[in-house]
């Protein structure tokens, strides 16, 4: 039995099977998950658990060289905004109106969906995986 990091096998699975470039996509549970995407769905309940706990979960597992997410986090959710923030020193951080945030997510080399139960607006981000050597 795994004692720490992710216990979640499917997640544990797909960050294991990341490659550079790879988008994984951690988000609340009212981000539009396209049906055919690849999810997993951790959601039990409003905000259990919450985005940043589970951003916090995955950035222990694996590096990521960039992230992208709603230009509006930083205003409508300050304390989320600043948090992640803080949890991301060196990642290159693009920031873009949420709307178009929905349309990288659409159909656009994710890999995965990691759905929370976060219900604060605009906690998503897609996270790009970087190389752990060179």
């Amino acid at each position: 039995m795994k004692r720490h990091g992710v216990l979640n096998a499917r997640l544990s699975n797909v960050i294991a099977a990341l490659g550079h470039g790879d988008r994984l996509v951690v988000c609340d549970v009212g981000l539009p998950i396209p049906r055919s995407a690849e999810t997993v769905d951790l959601a039990l309940t409003t905000n259990i658990p919450r985005f940043l706990d589970a951003v916090r979960v995955i950035l222990e597992e694996a590096k990521f060289d960039s992230a992208i997410i709603a230009t509006e986090m930083e205003t409508v959710s300050p304390p989320t905004f600043d948090t992640l923030m803080t949890m991301l020193p060196g990642v290159n951080i693009t920031k873009v109106p949420h709307e178009e945030f929905k349309r990288l997510t659409e159909n656009n080399g994710t890999i995965t969906f990691v759905r929370t139960g976060e219900a604060t607006p605009y906690a998503n981000v897609i996270l790009v995986a970087g190389v752990t050597f060179g």
